[in-house]
């Protein structure tokens, strides 16, 4: 069975490379397109790993992150913080917040794709 992706983000061009990505792979790719829409998709779909974005509407990144972190039915799913607002102290907050990992936008693919698969190794 193949490992299943989430990714929130709401923007379609970034979700639209992220798809082409994924599709190169053996992974499933679900989406959501806010915060709270993530947190609830993956209490459903209890995916292997989450991308995602910091600056979401409805909750952003950090908040729907510590949600996910919180539930003991979800906090083993890694989070990687996918984010353009990748300012000084930012990785540290991704991950006080419980993100496994942290990439700042423009990403390469190969390097998303590395960490990716580093955390669903």
């Amino acid at each position: 069975m193949s490992k299943r992706i989430l990714m929130v983000e709401d923007t379609e061009d970034n979700r639209q490379i992220v798809r082409d990505l994924i599709a190169t792979t053996e992974y499933e790719l679900i989406e959501a397109t806010d915060g709270a829409a993530g947190v609830a998709v993956a209490a459903a779909q209890k995916p292997d790993l989450i991308l995602m974005d910091i600056q979401l509407p409805v909750m952003d990144g950090y908040e729907a992150t510590r949600h996910i972190k919180s539930d003991p039915a979800l906090r083993h799913i890694p989070i990687i913080a996918v984010t353009s607002y990748a300012l000084s102290g930012d990785e540290a907050k991704a991950l006080a917040a419980g993100c496994d990992g942290y990439i700042a936008k423009p990403f390469s693919p190969r390097q998303l794709l590395a960490k990716v698969r580093e955390l669903l190794a």
